[in-house]
């Protein structure tokens, strides 16, 4: 078998104990012929765990069919799903096959299968108790022998106490439920992920040298906590390899969407004057009958800030205050004793 087919071509699989405890899991469900129910956040795999479930099914030599239900509106998702004949409804010129006849015989995989509607699953749901269905617009019954795999990142139990998802229809997907680790919950995997991408988009770039991540890379995506996952990841390392110019990866951009000529706003929060110890401001709340108290301490956290900024040179402060040297001086005068430590 292949290993495009097992989904070896789209990532590693990684060397986590939480990530190969689901990779026996999956496996061990892979072979019973029941309806499955893949749990994970977005962008951290279950296409590709789908996708190796039915290939390591029995029904690995048949059509393994995807649905993404978040890419239809509600109103086309039936007849995706169950076809329709000619004259159904306006525009249909001509009788179109459903996905569970496409999938006859192998797996149907649901994408997102949270956002189909209630009298959809109603006809999903006969499908799974009794193997048979009908096109829209036709009284004709099909029978089909399609395993149903089903993924999303909701709560689907919850879901049905608010009544946007049949109950008996979750009971006959859940034979087995299996949730896919976040990437967070992977630390030992993200640099060999990282690694895998890199290279890949090195081949894809033309390049003949294999990237190497810098350890300050390193440091920074073992410790980033990947709400994208593992789709996330791959942006990031891809972004940075196509940017790089050298073989080592000295630098990658977390957020593309950081916008470098944005407006720099200049903010500062009031200080515990007593703290001396470090130019750092920290808030506090203010109530408006300590304005003399509050005003005092605002002084000493600028006049820190900027001698701290400023290596002690007054002169250099005072311009990063906008004040002359004269104004700087009295501030600093008034507020000496608070400000020991910081060298004029």
């Amino acid at each position: 078998m292949s290993e495009e087919r097992l989904g070896y071509s789209q990532a590693p699989l990684g060397e986590s104990e939480v990530f190969l405890n689901f990779q026996q899991a999956l496996s061990r469900a892979a072979t019973v012929n029941r309806s499955v129910l893949i749990v994970g956040e977005r962008g951290s795999g279950k296409e590709i765990a789908a996708t190796r479930l039915h290939y390591l099914s029995p029904r690995w030599q048949q059509s393994l069919v995807t649905v993404n239900c978040a890419a239809l509106p509600p109103s086309l998702i039936e007849t995706e799903l169950f076809g329709y004949e000619a004259g159904a409804f306006t525009g249909a010129t001509k009788t179109r096959k459903g996905r569970f006849e496409e999938a006859e015989g192998g797996t149907l995989f649901l994408d997102e299968i949270g956002l189909i509607p209630l009298e959809v699953q109603e006809k999903i749901l006969r499908v799974v108790e009794y193997g048979t269905f009908e096109r829209v617009g036709s009284s004709k019954t099909h029978e089909a022998d399609v395993r149903i795999v089903g993924a999303t990142n909701a709560d689907l139990p919850t879901l049905c106490e608010e009544g946007k998802f049949k109950e008996d229809l979750l009971d006959r997907l859940s034979f087995e439920v299996l949730f896919l680790p976040p990437l967070r919950e992977r630390k030992e995997d993200i640099l060999l992920l990282a690694e895998y991408f890199s290279a890949k988009m090195a081949l894809e770039c033309g390049r003949s040298d294999l990237p190497e991540l810098s350890d300050q890379v390193k440091k920074q995506l073992r410790d980033y906590p990947w709400p994208g996952n593992v789709r996330e990841l791959k942006n990031v390392v891809e972004r940075a390899v196509y940017r790089s110019n050298g073989k080592e990866i000295t630098t990658v951009q977390i957020n593309p969407f950081e916008n470098p000529f944005a407006p720099i706003s200049s903010t500062i929060q009031v200080s515990d004057a007593r703290d001396t110890a470090s130019p750092n401001l920290i808030s506090e709340s203010i109530a408006l009958n300590t304005y003399d108290k509050a005003k005092r301490e605002l002084d000493i956290s600028f006049l820190r800030g900027a001698l701290t900024e400023a290596d002690g040179n007054q002169k250099e402060a005072a311009k990063l205050l906008s004040l002359t040297y004269d104004q700087f001086r009295g501030l600093y005068r008034k507020y000496k004793d608070q400000l020991e430590g910081i060298s004029p």
